[in-house]
């Protein structure tokens, strides 16, 4: 019998279509039914938070009832942990419970998210140096949203620690902040030091920025379901489906493709996860800045998944050491730190590779940085957009790995790098998708301010009348079927 090794990302994927996802019917009606209970509860914040905290165990428990239990347990324990680090009084016993703490989080996000594929890297070497016996194996199905709810987990018991949580933490609260539906599945990774203290008080209506968080719910949709679904369907799936069917420039179009559809995906489901959260009366951190116009890799990670970048940082790199020590242990430290980031994104080696490249390019930017002439370089305006093209692809060959299933169909998609042949793939309204993906990227910030106050002017009834007919066009425009965000596999 042949040995083989289910892995846990692939398994978890058959499961996405039953999850409540954003663009969908189930979820609107989910939200509006919340936000008509939650707001005429919030006299009484004890019903209120323990309301939210229900809806958020439905929210995920629409996937798989099974692993609500799961989501419980891991906040829980949390919790009581960092109830134990508030009141231990020597250091060494705090520190104790938070390395405590921190191992088992990992330990549970290591059992589910990455069981396969070390069985699967044993199994291999095994049959480096011996026969290895003829084994049934199977990883257990990755919940939903795991990385993301360990990581809230973990940062509870890391801001409790450092004392950045100065009220006694709760267990009501500790549980609702791991598990607040919008930012469940796929983040943003909220701070327990800016989170846990907004669930102290009843949220005030009279500070709700309505129209803000109805246009961002507007404009994640838009990203996701228009430019982000299209990219997906007409261009990206079919060139990564087969790499070795397509001319040279249908395959570099897919990887352009890919780096906006990866960009509108997550950044529209951060989008309406802020948007919902606001009009329930919280404050989520933005997560991206215009990523695509960073102009050296540092800067790219201070743009990207801010809320991720800057947990790496704060609870790794610097651990690690940051950039004390010489440029050995901060170039070191520095490649750990993207090596386990792209690890956590999913157990592959394609994702340790994407990790590596990320780390080698931030090691190079540093060896640069410190030259003087690069220096002097850097100041002027050519150089900017020089720099934006080059990180741009840069960037797009590190999302290769990131996007192929494997490695071999990686560099399959590499070989088949070209500017001549025909495009049979991309057609006018996907390049025009794609453009407008990366034009999106350049619009000043005052335009969305200038929409907002525009918006304000208008009468309650054509606000209305306004969202629901851009709802409707949506939905017009996007392709049939709702596929799920790209980082729920995370």
């Amino acid at each position: 019998m042949r040995s083989h090794v289910h892995g846990a990302a692939a398994v978890a994927r058959t499961g996405f279509r039953h999850a409540m996802l954003f663009p969908t019917v189930e979820y609107a009606l989910f939200f509006l039914l919340t936000l008509g209970i939650a707001w005429p509860l919030t006299r009484w914040l004890a019903w209120h938070n323990g309301f939210l905290l229900l809806v958020s165990y439905v929210f995920y428990g629409f996937w798989n009832w099974a692993y609500v239990p799961l989501l419980f347990g891991i906040s829980l324990f949390a919790g009581l942990v960092a109830q134990r680090i508030q009141r231990s009084t020597q250091a060494v016993v705090r520190k104790a419970w938070l390395v405590f703490g921190v191992i088992v989080c990992l330990a549970v996000l290591v059992y589910y998210k990455y069981t396969g594929f070390l069985l699967q890297n044993l199994l291999e070497l095994w049959r480096h140096v011996g026969k290895p016996p003829a084994l049934q194996l199977e990883s257990p199905l990755l919940p939903l949203g795991i990385s993301f709810f360990v990581f809230h987990a973990i940062s509870l018991l890391g801001d409790v620690y450092r004392e950045k949580l100065k009220e006694p933490v709760r267990i009501p609260d500790a549980l609702l902040y791991v598990a607040f539906f919008p930012q469940l599945i796929a983040g943003p990774i909220l701070r327990a030091s800016d989170f846990i203290p907004q669930l102290a008080k009843s949220p005030d209506p009279q500070a709700i920025f309505v129209n803000r968080g109805l246009m961002l719910i507007v404009i994640g949709l838009v990203k996701k379901v228009i430019i982000s679904n299209q990219l997906a369907v007409a261009l990206v799936d079919p060139a990564f489906a087969a790499p070795q069917a397509l001319a040279g420039p249908d395959m570099l179009l897919a990887v352009y493709g890919y780096a906006v559809q990866i960009y509108c995906d997550f950044s529209g489901y951060t989008d309406i996860a802020i948007g919902c959260a606001l009009l329930l009366g919280y404050r989520f951190p933005d997560n991206f800045n215009r990523p695509y116009t960073a102009t050296d890799p540092q800067d790219f990670w201070r743009r990207w998944h801010i809320s991720l970048s800057s947990w790496l940082r704060d609870y790794l790199y610097i651990p690690l050491g940051g950039s004390h020590g010489g440029r050995w242990f901060t170039s070191r430290n520095l490649m750990i730190t993207m090596l386990l980031g792209g690890l956590w994104h999913g157990a592959s080696w394609t994702f340790v590779i994407w990790g590596g490249l990320h780390g080698g390019y931030l090691m190079v930017h540093r060896l640069w940085a410190a030259l003087p002439w690069f220096t002097r370089l850097r100041t002027s305006i050519a150089w900017r957009w020089i720099a934006r093209l080059l990180l741009f692809h840069a960037v797009c060959a590190a999302w290769v790995f990131f996007r192929a299933p494997s490695l071999q169909q990686a560099l399959d998609v590499f070989a088949r790098f070209s500017v001549s042949g025909p495009l049979t793939l991309a057609g006018g309204s996907v390049v025009a998708l794609l453009l407008l993906g990366l034009a999106g990227q350049y619009a000043p910030a005052r335009w969305h301010d200038a929409l907002e106050r525009e918006f304000c002017r208008w009468s309650a009834p054509m606000r209305g009348t306004a969202f629901a007919t851009v709802l409707f066009a949506i939905e017009l425009l996007g392709p049939s079927g709702v596929a799920p965000f790209i980082y729920f596999q995370f």
